[in-house]
């Protein structure tokens, strides 16, 4: 399992291609020559990269749904939605599918975010947007989230 550190500025050109954050291509060492995974976030109006093994790990949860019950059926067509094979071109370039740039409204000015196992790939300003609207609520949900009982144990 990768997990991956950081939070880092680029820019895309006009074909929708950015160059790779060094430092995520250094954390990435190891998967780069196995390719990416790019797809529509579920919750937020990003993209998520993943490396092709944490999708492999996620398809395999994925899989075990029984696909006689239509409601899996339709989480999984909504979920792999517009999911693309990416790579990272030998000069340290990946490039983002038209239709997923517009489903992010992705601009010139990226960020990616890190986000444990997988990278958010988003619109500068929309990201920004994000993290200033939920500064406010961070506290409360840092508690519901992490805030566990004196009894649990995290071991």
């Amino acid at each position: 399992m990768v997990n991956l550190i950081g939070t880092y500025e680029c820019k895309a050109d006009a074909k929708g291609r950015l160059m790779m954050p060094v430092a995520f291509k250094k954390q990435l060492s190891s998967v780069l020559q196995d390719g990416f995974v790019l797809k529509r976030s579920v919750f937020q109006p990003c993209l998520e990269l993943y490396p092709m093994a944490e999708w492999n790990l996620l398809m395999a949860k994925i899989n075990k749904l029984n696909r006689f019950k239509k409601k899996n059926n339709d989480f999984i067509r909504r979920f792999t939605a517009g999911v693309k094979m990416v790579e990272v071109d030998a000069t340290g370039r990946l490039l983002i599918p038209k239709d997923l740039i517009g489903f992010a409204g992705i601009s010139k000015e990226l960020v990616l975010a890190s986000a444990v196992n997988i990278i958010e790939v988003w619109d500068k300003a929309q990201y920004e947007k994000v993290i200033d609207d939920t500064a406010d609520d961070f506290a409360d949900l840092a508690e519901e989230v992490m805030g566990f009982d004196d009894e649990i144990s995290l071991d």
